[in-house]
């Protein structure tokens, strides 16, 4: 089918996968079936494309590859999907969950949750990682002794310029923002070195609006999801913050992802413990979000989805009960299970490819 796409999983292989997973969706129905697996990598949860969809990058969450965490490197064949490892480096901190490469194909920034820390590796032209060229620590903590006795870095995103790298530290209640020496492969603070969510909020993940004029921050402690005002020159201004669990409703919930629509009209956020995606409104004009509604991943704990690059579908990860659950999006915003369910152990995340690259 001509709007096939590859859909790369990342799992838990300490909860029973076997590693990251090749999937095929068909474009016009969101049916996934399982075309290959690459094993041999211990908890490859979070991936990352490169711009040329040549080579991914997997982040090996834990603590025992040289005393701190890894990133693997696949090399990626257009047609078929299968994934060949390349190589694999240390990212010098415990517990990395979360990475992202830049636009120009040069390097992966890390971020290692368990250590609190950031690291960036340099791309070489056959799509190898080389040593670290970078490693910050953050240092503080926050309110919530529990989730925040040290800093805790959990996500890093570059925006549309490819000057900037944003990262979210759950320990600290910060956002910090990092302008990227490409030529060098550094970090060093921005002008604006972070902004400051409420205390015990716990930013998690990020994604840009289309317009590249907002930005949109979920918070796994408050259970929030937050909408800041981008400046030009990359500074953040919070605009508001709003509820992902619906009025009145009382259980034990931490939030996973966020993500805006292709076409930038609706946000979405996963919560576990409700298990379900949260949907509001955007305001085109100011960012502000109004709300749609809730749907159920119809699994537990949804740790992370995925919009298809159309806007078509949308993949629930339901990591605990071990299914992708493909939704159908409407005019509206809300979604339709279009019955596709496939089984996937301790599914992370998603990243799409199309077929034929």
């Amino acid at each position: 089918m001509v709007n096939d796409l590859f859909a790369f999983v990342g799992t838990y292989t300490n909860s029973g996968s076997k590693g990251v997973y090749t999937l095929r969706m068909n474009g016009d129905t969101g049916e996934l079936k399982e075309i290959s697996t690459i094993s041999g990598i211990e908890n490859p949860s979070f991936l990352a494309l490169d711009p040329s969809n040549e080579h991914l990058y997997a982040v090996g969450e834990i603590s025992d590859f040289d005393g701190a965490g890894a990133v693997t490197s696949f090399s990626v064949d257009p047609a078929t999907g299968v994934l060949t490892q390349i190589n694999q480096q240390s990212t010098g901190g415990p517990g990395p969950c979360h990475l992202a490469v830049d636009s120009t194909d040069s390097l992966v920034i890390v971020t290692n949750y368990s250590g609190g820390s950031v690291a960036v590796l340099p791309i070489n032209d056959d799509g190898s990682l080389g040593e670290r060229t970078e490693f910050i620590q953050h240092e503080g903590s926050s309110i919530n002794t529990g989730r925040q006795e040290q800093a805790h870095a959990h996500s890093v995103n570059i925006d549309r310029s490819n000057n900037r790298a944003y990262v979210c530290d759950l320990g600290m209640d910060r956002v910090f923002i990092y302008d990227i020496d490409h030529a060098n492969g550094k970090l060093k603070p921005s002008a604006q070195a972070y902004v400051e969510e409420v205390a015990g909020e716990g930013p998690r993940h990020f994604d840009f609006h289309p317009s590249n004029r907002y930005v949109y921050v979920i918070n796994e402690l408050g259970c929030t999801i937050t909408v800041y005002d981008m400046s030009e020159d990359g500074r953040l201004t919070p605009v508001q913050t709003v509820p992902t669990l619906p009025e009145g409703w009382e259980g034990s919930n931490t939030t996973a992802d966020v993500h805006v629509s292709p076409d930038g009209n609706y946000v979405y956020g996963s919560n576990r413990g409700h298990d379900s995606l949260v949907i509001y409104g955007i305001d085109q004009t100011t960012g502000k979000m109004t709300y749609v509604g809730h749907q159920s991943t119809l699994g537990e704990e949804p740790r992370n989805f995925a919009i298809t690059p159309d806007g078509a579908f949308l993949l629930a990860e339901n990591q605990n009960s071990d299914t992708i659950v493909t939704f159908k999006r409407e005019s509206d915003g809300t979604l339709s299970a279009t019955g596709s369910v496939i089984e996937i152990p301790a599914p992370v995340c998603i990243k799409f490819m199309p077929v034929g690259g």
